[in-house]
């Protein structure tokens, strides 16, 4: 009898004991699964992140051989699966003095691949006019940036919004009057008297739209060598108070003021049959300058192939040349050239030249356009994996600002009372009130794809400032 109670103390002693081996086990075993799977979780992402240089390592060996084969001497030398140096061969001629650094103009320039494929592939998306949504929209739109791009208003904000509308009613659509994907193919014809030693002038004007500069003349004089259609105009604010001459007649080319407006080109406006508006682009603070790069911007907002025609990218110049002008002294824009170059090879744009014309036009060397998207999402990865996001944040992760546009409420076509019989007459603002079904269906599927949104630049060159302002689908559609 003893012996029985004695072990059944003994039995329930061990219970506790057991118990508390139990809970061991399973705390220690949750803690083993939390570090396996922290450790898959980051082996994962490192295999990711792996993979993702790969893709960017052959992508760079691509864009090496493409400039190898269409530089002109030109050459690409991979520091890593991002960045890439492209140098001119020796002996090339610089001749422009800086006289700010004492130096020459460099002959090598190092450029970040990955960037530069995110911004402009982000360019295929975006809106490049100025419009009414996106100062809705924008913090402080009306208030300060709207003051920005008005010349000579008198005050630093528009402290009276009915006063700034006044100035920005005439170029002021309600919403974007162009669309990603309305043209197969674009054409920007720059002013350099390169053109002059060619003939490209019916290869221009068998694009979908062609696109030029400032005051480049487009008569019969230089028809066989730039052309005679004329879409879309980019001019700066100079070239801009001379918008009558410039026009020349034209009825229906689209002119767009790079920088701002003034009273004295309201009065303009007012005459007018033409569609005028602003440039709402980025900075470049790097690569390529001037009006050339904005014309590039605007057409690969709108176009699916953008060729260049007129800028001065082959080797030996020492004149800075227009085709209409007399050359005079300037210098040889290496840095320009090696931008330019970079872009084609980036597959965003392709280069027409006197030097490249007896040549078989022949883009096989350009990466793919699938490659390209490859690319493109791989160093988006690497990007938001570097800054600590997590996760696909889709095609909306760079809109620092959303907003929304009532379906019940249009807005203005831009315009305004006192305008001239002839302007109100005209079909200037056709470009405003385009039905949905008579864009390109590329267009329509774009529209679609991105849900009615449209994509503003806010400020500078950063990839994560968008103003993103959505739209009823249903309206639209």
């Amino acid at each position: 009898m003893r012996t029985h109670k004695a072990a059944s103390s003994n039995n329930i002693n061990r219970r506790p004991t057991v118990l508390y081996l139990v809970c061991a086990a399973a705390f220690f075993s949750v803690i083993l699964f939390g570090i396996q799977s922290s450790l898959f979780t980051g082996n994962q992402k490192l295999d990711l992140e792996q993979q993702d240089v790969r893709i960017l390592s052959e992508f760079q060996s691509t864009v090496k051989q493409c400039v190898a084969n269409r530089g002109l001497g030109l050459t690409a030398h991979i520091i890593d699966h991002c960045s890439l140096t492209l140098k001119f061969p020796e002996g090339t001629n610089s001749t422009w003095y800086n006289e700010q650094f004492k130096t020459f103009e460099a002959l090598e320039y190092n450029y970040n691949v990955c960037e530069a494929i995110l911004l402009w592939e982000q360019y295929r998306n975006m809106t490049t006019v100025l419009t009414r949504e996106y100062l809705d929209v924008r913090p402080k739109g009306w208030e300060e940036y709207a003051a920005q791009r008005i010349a000579q208003l008198g005050a630093d904000k528009c402290y009276n919004r009915t006063l700034c509308e006044e100035h920005l009613n005439l170029i002021l659509p309600a919403k974007p009057p162009f669309h990603p994907r309305q043209f197969r193919t674009c054409a920007v014809v720059g002013n350099s008297g390169d053109l002059l030693k060619t003939k490209f002038g019916k290869e221009i004007d068998s694009h979908d739209a062609v696109i030029r500069d400032n005051e480049a003349p487009v008569n019969e004089k230089y028809a066989k060598y730039v052309g005679l259609k004329r879409d879309f105009r980019l001019v700066v604010r100079g070239a801009a108070r001379n918008m009558v001459a410039i026009l020349n007649g034209s009825a229906d080319e689209v002119l767009i003021i790079k920088s701002v407006t003034h009273k004295s080109f309201n009065a303009m406006i007012k005459r007018i049959t033409n569609p005028v508006y602003l440039f709402q682009g980025i900075v470049l603070r790097r690569g390529a300058k001037g009006t050339g790069m904005k014309s590039v911007e605007l057409a690969l907002s709108m176009c699916d192939i953008v060729d260049i025609y007129g800028f001065t990218v082959d080797p030996g110049y020492t004149e800075w040349t227009r085709y209409f002008s007399t050359p005079r002294k300037g210098h040889n824009p290496l840095q320009g050239r090696a931008y330019y170059q970079l872009l084609e090879c980036l597959g965003v744009i392709r280069i027409h030249s006197p030097m490249r014309s007896k040549r078989k036009q022949d883009w096989s060397d350009v990466p793919s356009r699938e490659m390209i998207g490859r690319a493109h999402a791989a160093a988006l990865r690497l990007k938001r994996s570097q800054a600590g996001q997590a996760g696909d944040l889709g095609q909306f992760g760079s809109c620092k600002v959303t907003g929304n546009v009532d379906p019940d409420n249009i807005g203005p076509v831009s315009g305004s009372p006192d305008m001239s019989d002839v302007r109100k007459n005209s079909n200037y603002n056709k470009w405003e009130v385009l039905p949905f079904k008579s864009l390109r269906k590329e267009a329509q599927d774009h529209f679609i794809e991105m849900e009615g949104a449209s994509l503003y630049k806010m400020d500078g060159n950063k990839l994560d400032d968008l103003v993103c302002v959505r739209h009823s689908l249903k309206s639209e559609v």
